[in-house]
């Protein structure tokens, strides 16, 4: 059975309009494809696809206790949130204990989002002063 564009979605977590702003698709849009009045063209939903997480991608699903999802691919030792966002590790997690390893991934993206959030900020106040940095 091929995903749809409500599955999609669900893997992200993310509501209609975050869902519609993050991947460039006019709200009302989404919300037809998702009710059924009308659907999106065959290679919109592959592009999404490959943009998205899934469970038959990767060799691990790695759940935090509040639900959050994180996809292991142990043959591209990356860890990818839900949202898409990946991150290669250099380390493998042979032997790292099952229970701890949602703190461990949860930590890691939380720094990633940390510093991201830092860069974007930095960038946005360039663009506003005359300042160059030494």
């Amino acid at each position: 059975m091929a995903i749809t564009i409500k599955e999609l979605r669900d893997n992200t977590g993310l509501t209609q309009k975050a869902f519609a702003i993050k991947y460039g698709i006019p709200l009302g849009t989404l919300r037809r494809w998702e009710q059924g009045e009308s659907r999106p063209a065959p290679y919109i939903l592959g592009m999404l696809s490959m943009l998205i997480p899934s469970s038959e991608r990767y060799s691990e699903i790695i759940q935090t206790p509040a639900g959050d999802k994180y996809y292991y691919d142990k043959s591209a030792n990356s860890i990818t949130d839900s949202y898409g966002n990946m991150i290669r590790i250099s380390t493998s997690m042979e032997g790292v204990k099952r229970e701890n390893l949602p703190l461990y991934v949860k930590d890691m993206f939380d720094s990633f989002y940390e510093i991201r959030a830092k860069f974007e900020k930095d960038c946005e106040y360039d663009k506003k002063e005359d300042i160059i940095w030494s």
